[in-house]
């Protein structure tokens, strides 16, 4: 059997962009032969998905799975809209969500895990759909909430089918009260984290820098005025206030009666639920956020092909 050095694997992975592991594989198997280990990965569909690897994927699909007292939602992209709505590419996403409720939101324990109805493991399936598909693809993000009692509400919005849209929320109420009532005000929070995107759950766990950021901003923009500094601290603390009723989801003013905090919200619906309620945590993942999309100019790409 010829030796597969590190030189050679090395120029395979050059060649095709498949993974270490996969082309020491594909060598071994052609008895070192380069050419036949690039034919050996294309048929194996690995090739081509490391070929399509360097595509921009920002569409896709949000998936939620949410049951009893934890949920789990993921976000698998695609590069184009049109897979998003392929019914196999649906199928997958969903049964994606189920392996991450069973690892409790974990993203590389998820990629890990086996997919049932492929018998291998997810990162594995999705190289196969790749492969079949023929668009890039990427299990982005997972995440997950749970409680000791009471509910993990999801909601979905856009939802193409039960559980699949573009964004996802999870928000978990700690409660001994009423399970039903406690599942309809988990929806309704649910849906004020869609709209109104807090990014923390408490005063307590702002992150300090931004509070920091935040306060040094304020504090030139008051001294502009021209005011006595004990006035410039007041105003600035009322700023801050402001500031924390945008990035923080119990005092934001509660998308469905904006009288309200959400907090309010929570401690008038303990006599509802007959036990009072704690937001212990939420997720929310929106289908390509933070995806850098690259702007495609249709009329300078046939320009340039005519001066090719």
């Amino acid at each position: 059997m010829a030796e597969i050095t590190a030189s050679l694997v090395k120029e395979l992975r050059e060649k095709t962009g498949a993974g270490m592991m996969d082309c020491k594989k594909a060598l071994a198997e052609t008895n070192g032969d380069l050419e036949g280990a690039v034919d050996w990965l294309r048929k194996k569909g690995l090739a081509a998905a490391a070929k399509k690897a360097g595509r921009v994927a920002a569409e896709g699909l949000v998936a939620v799975k949410a049951e009893g007292t934890k949920g789990a939602v993921v976000e698998l992209n695609s590069e184009t809209d049109f897979v998003a709505r392929n019914d196999t590419f649906q199928e997958f996403v969903a049964e994606v969500a189920e392996v991450a409720f069973s690892v409790d939101g974990d993203l590389e324990a998820t990629k890990v895990a086996q997919l049932p109805s492929a018998g291998k493991s997810v990162q594995d399936a999705l190289t196969d759909l790749i492969g079949t598909i023929g668009e890039n693809m990427n299990l982005r993000r997972a995440g997950g909430v749970s409680v000791s009692k009471g509910v993990v509400a999801a909601y979905v919005h856009n939802a193409v089918k039960p559980g699949l849209g573009k964004i996802g929320v999870l928000v978990g109420l700690e409660s001994e009260g009423d399970v039903a009532k406690l599942e309809d005000l988990g929806k309704q929070i649910a849906m004020h984290v869609a709209a109104a995107n807090p990014q923390f759950l408490t005063v307590d766990t702002v992150d300090t820098s931004a509070v920091d950021r935040e306060r040094e901003v304020l504090s030139e923009q008051a001294r502009a005025s021209g005011k006595p500094e004990e006035i410039i601290a007041k105003m600035v603390e009322g700023r801050l206030r402001k500031f924390y009723e945008e990035v923080v989801v119990l005092e934001q003013p509660f998308v469905m009666d904006p009288d309200r905090k959400v907090k309010k919200v929570l401690e008038d619906a303990a006599k509802e639920v007959g036990a009072p309620v704690t937001l212990a945590g939420f997720q929310r993942i929106a289908l390509g956020e933070g995806v850098e999309k690259k702007e495609e100019d249709f009329a300078a790409e046939v320009a340039a092909a005519r001066g090719a």
